[in-house]
């Protein structure tokens, strides 16, 4: 090197990019495609038209009639996406189009061989999850304007209408407010591995920031969501078919499998923020629910579940506060842990308010005489759409966050 020239900073342990995270995005999809090329025109028509054909009782009879497409002509991540993303909700609507007493057994070959094709090129299963829901699901209405609540919409959508719409972009605003606190991982690693704790602190005051942030987004959940078009209409097109009693065989994929296959619905516990800030925190979750949460990460997008795999790999954080005795490193961490401990209480307050209240409300009605016809389902009144127990899991997290402060 010539004397006098720039020292570089050392490289970063683990850069965003190899993990196709983005810098401005964080795990959203950056600005994700809304068209698929031509050929694909018969699985987007009918995705564009879900909602209707649901509630007319024809999307079975469409699906049937759909031609078995080659997955050939798909170019690239962004197309992969949004065909994983049209092929999931038709497969949702597929299933569940009748309600849970009128499930099938058996999605078409027309429909499965292109699902799982897609599937495996961007290693996700083949059911609609977190990734697919949220994270490749927007678009700008204005595509000049910001990533407001306003200027946004969904790409696919479901029975539901605005609420469901509200609760795919309130939780897309969760993610999009965590990105400070994912650009700040890299940097606290780095500043481990280096021992500088001047670096480590202002990381951990960006990563509490963002986790205080993502509840204030969370809260607009309340403005954009009704708790019984939720409970009643929305959460039975999340469920999966495991651990799910109303379809407890799975389902088989014609032509990829002649035996049922089974999988876990959509679930919060599939998006990466959490996983990825427990592991830079040393979070240790008890047995069960930490097995449900590695479960949860084979739904996530390989290179985000390796980027969660990562951090829990690298110098530890918690180590260097611990070691460095530093009152005011150690207050920057517990801010942390504490925004994340109240993070999940606020959880837990929506989910009773949209589940267990709501679950009340549908047992009191399906206990009044009259048809069965529009009568909410029942088979996940005490379980989350992903098949955990959900209060015992979601207080069991919640309490092991705590438990992850550091005492003076």
């Amino acid at each position: 090197m010539e004397a006098g020239a720039d020292v570089e900073e050392p490289p970063l342990p683990l850069a965003l990019s190899r993990f196709q995270v983005s810098e401005e995005f964080g795990f959203l999809l950056p600005d994700p495609l809304t068209e698929l090329p031509e050929p694909y025109g018969p699985w987007m028509d009918i995705a564009r038209e879900l909602p209707q054909l649901i509630t007319s009782h024809q999307l079975r009879p469409r699906v049937h009639q759909m031609p078995q497409l080659s997955t050939q002509h798909l170019r690239g991540r962004e197309e992969l996406h949004l065909a994983h993303l049209a092929l999931s909700f038709i497969t949702m609507g597929y299933v569940w189009q009748e309600g849970e007493e009128g499930t099938v057994q058996v999605l078409p070959r027309n429909l499965a061989v292109p699902y799982w094709e897609v599937s495996q090129a961007l290693g996700l299963p083949p059911i609609l999850s977190h990734a697919d829901f949220v994270l490749a699901n927007w678009r700008r209405k204005d595509p000049n304007g910001p990533l407001e609540i306003e200027n946004l919409d969904t790409i696919i959508t479901l029975p539901g209408g605005e609420s469901l719409r509200g609760f795919i972009l309130v939780t897309l605003l969760v993610e999009k407010a965590a990105v400070p606190g994912i650009k700040a991982i890299p940097r606290a690693l780095g500043a481990t591995l280096q021992g500088d704790e001047e670096t480590l602190h202002r990381a951990l005051e960006e990563l509490a920031g963002a986790i205080e942030a993502m509840r204030e987004a969370l809260r607009r959940m309340h403005d954009y969501v009704d708790p019984e078009v939720f409970y009643s209409v929305i959460r039975i097109f999340l469920s999966g078919w495991k651990d799910n009693s109303a379809m407890e065989h799975g389902l088989i994929y014609e032509g990829v499998s002649p035996e049922p296959l089974a999988f876990s619905g959509g679930s919060a516990a599939q998006s990466t923020v959490l996983h990825a800030f427990d592991e830079l925190l040393g979070i240790r979750h008890h047995q069960d629910s930490a097995a449900f949460l590695r479960r949860m990460r084979e739904y996530m997008p390989p290179a985000h579940r390796a980027f969660v795999e990562a951090i829990g790999g690298a110098a530890s954080p918690r180590l260097l506060v611990l070691s460095s005795g530093d009152a005011r490193l150690r207050a920057a961490f517990n801010r942390c842990v504490s925004a994340l401990a109240e993070f999940r209480s606020y959880h837990i307050a929506i989910v009773t308010k949209y589940i267990a209240v709501a679950a009340a409300k549908a047992k009191a009605r399906r206990a009044e005489p009259g048809p069965a016809a529009g009568k909410p389902p029942s088979a996940l009144e005490a379980k989350g759409t992903g098949g955990s127990h959900i209060f015992s899991f979601l207080k069991s997290i919640r309490d092991s966050t705590r438990a992850g402060m550091i005492s003076a």
